[in-house]
């Protein structure tokens, strides 16, 4: 399965340099608007590209909001990862109480 991050938590693990592998599954023009420096893999995309994906690191799974990283942490689980993490509100969130530079839409 896989548990929910704050996205305090996620600039936590960031700031101590803790080695995670970001992956945002938004489209390409929301990725444009605003971003964090995940990687890309849009939900659509998931399905042909999960072998991109580090198995063995700390897995963060983000969105806009948390819905469809929610469905890419499930669709993750049933491939056999098993360190994951869904950004709880996704970048969001992250704007509002992380960094506010970072643009809302």
């Amino acid at each position: 399965m896989f548990k929910q991050l704050s996205v305090t938590e996620l600039k936590e693990l960031r700031d101590k340099g803790e080695d995670i592998e970001l992956i945002d599954v938004r489209n390409p023009d929301e990725y444009e608007l605003c971003n964090i420096e995940g990687k890309l893999i849009p939900l659509g995309e998931l399905t042909d590209r999960f072998s991109e994906i580090d198995k063995s690191k700390k897995l963060v799974i983000m969105c806009h909001h948390g819905g469809r990283s929610m469905r890419a942490c499930q669709f993750l689980a049933q491939q056999g990862f098993e360190n994951i993490h869904n950004l709880d509100g996704g970048i969001h969130k992250w704007s509002l109480e992380v960094d506010p530079d970072v643009p809302t839409y």
